[in-house]
């Protein structure tokens, strides 16, 4: 579909603020131009433009052999602050990123394990959040981004359905909305690991990639030669609701035998049940022991867990070869808390099983990688979010007299 030169002025905007991003010691409007292959003229628009607004400035400048030394250009941290939220199963974790979407502070608060209803999360994640923005205070804060388990309506600001927590429909940015000044984005936290990992370099932003989340849930986020692929519905990524045995274990959506019932956490601690129900590496069901718990016995040798680790890796190692058939990536990415413990181990063991159930070409074609150990990847993403709704709102004259809309622009 074609796009309207509206459109089209908005992307290039952030095509150079990603640029930025990729480059936090500073590039120049001719690097710029090299790199996001936009017309000199193009960014020099853009940077003037977002120079007079104040999200970037001028770090340095370089002297030349010849002529006038170069500016070298980037996000002004001093700009401002984003908030991410990720709100998982048993925590609320809180970043605070200057403008430059460097992270700052940070707030964790656990989540009542037995008591999920909206009303007690909602009341826990605007404590988390009170706590970040009263470190912030002289600070101007600019948007929050909220990331929820399931599926999301991005638009409306609600979770239309969390299966792990029984939540239909629930309007999570409405009911957040009125203890905070600043504008809330939300999104689920498979959208979110993409968009952290399409900022986190250069070399992603033409790619197309998976990325894997392990954890008590399990989902992938997915790029398309650059583009976060989120579907009719924004429900794309749904990895872990795919089938892996037919007519196999049940799993928390209603269905069977889907990829989540064997290789999230609570299915992991399930096949240590099955091959080893005495094994002193389970914690009852305490799902960060039993995992770290696991991961320790990994690298000292112990024979159950290595019998735990094949049987997971072979599962894991199925359930990639279908997506490496299904969408010839680039580069599949395995992250997630349960990858933190475990990942290079399984992932290590899961390769030979692609390799055997994928087709040739784009099995050979693909980099298999465990996630770079940065901050949380889930907050920064909706951070991420929220600096991209950030720059859209203030176009449309968003309510601070102080911020004036980027001219022509993003209009």
């Amino acid at each position: 579909m074609a796009r309207t030169a509206a459109e089209i002025r908005r992307s290039n905007v952030f095509v150079v603020i990603r640029a930025l991003h990729a480059r936090k010691a500073g590039v120049s409007r001719r690097e710029l131009a090299d790199v996001t292959g936009l017309s000199s003229a193009t960014v020099s628009t853009i940077c003037t433009e977002l120079m007079e607004f104040g999200l970037i400035s001028e770090a340095r400048r370089l002297r030349a052999a010849a002529g006038r030394p170069t500016a070298q250009l980037i996000l002004d941290p001093n700009h401002g602050v984003l908030i991410g939220v990720d709100v998982a199963e048993t925590y609320v974790h809180v970043d605070s990123f200057d403008a430059s979407l460097t992270a700052m502070t940070s707030t964790e608060l656990a989540i009542d394990v037995h008591d999920r209803a909206p009303e007690l999360v909602v009341c826990r994640v605007r404590e988390a959040i009170l706590v970040e923005t009263a470190r912030h205070a002289d600070s101007r804060l600019l948007s929050i981004g909220v990331s929820i388990p399931g599926q999301v309506d991005q638009k409306g600001g609600a979770s239309v359905f969390a299966h792990n927590w029984d939540w239909h429909n629930v309007p999570l940015l409405q009911m957040l909305g009125d203890a905070f000044e600043a504008p809330l984005y939300l999104e689920n936290p498979l959208k979110a690991i993409a968009l952290a990992e399409l900022w986190s370099s250069a070399d992603r932003s033409n790619q197309t990639f998976v990325s894997l989340n392990l954890g008590t849930g399990v989902g992938a986020g997915i790029a398309i030669e650059g583009a976060l692929l989120r579907g009719r519905t924004n429900s794309a990524g749904e990895w872990g609701h795919t089938t892996l045995v037919a007519d196999g274990r049940a799993c928390r959506c209603g269905s069977r035998g889907c990829v989540e019932a064997y290789i999230g956490a609570p299915g992991i601690l399930q096949t240590l049940r099955e091959l080893h129900p005495e094994s002193r590496i389970l914690h009852g069901d305490d799902q960060t022991q039993t995992i770290e718990a696991l991961a320790a016995a990994v690298r000292s040798g112990t024979p159950e867990a290595l019998d735990v680790l094949e049987v997971v890796s072979h599962q894991l190692g199925l359930a990639m070869a279908s997506l490496v058939n299904l969408l010839n990536p680039d580069a599949v990415i395995v992250g997630g808390w349960v990858s933190r413990r475990l990942g290079p181990d399984l992932l290590e063991r899961a390769l030979p099983h692609i390799r055997t159930h994928a087709l040739p070409t784009p099995v050979n074609a693909v980099s298999f990688e465990v996630a770079s150990d940065r901050a949380n990847s889930v907050s920064l993403g909706v951070a991420i979010l929220a600096l991209e709704g950030y720059v859209n709102s203030v176009s449309d004259g968003y309510a601070n007299e102080e911020v004036q809309p980027l001219r022509g622009w993003l209009h």
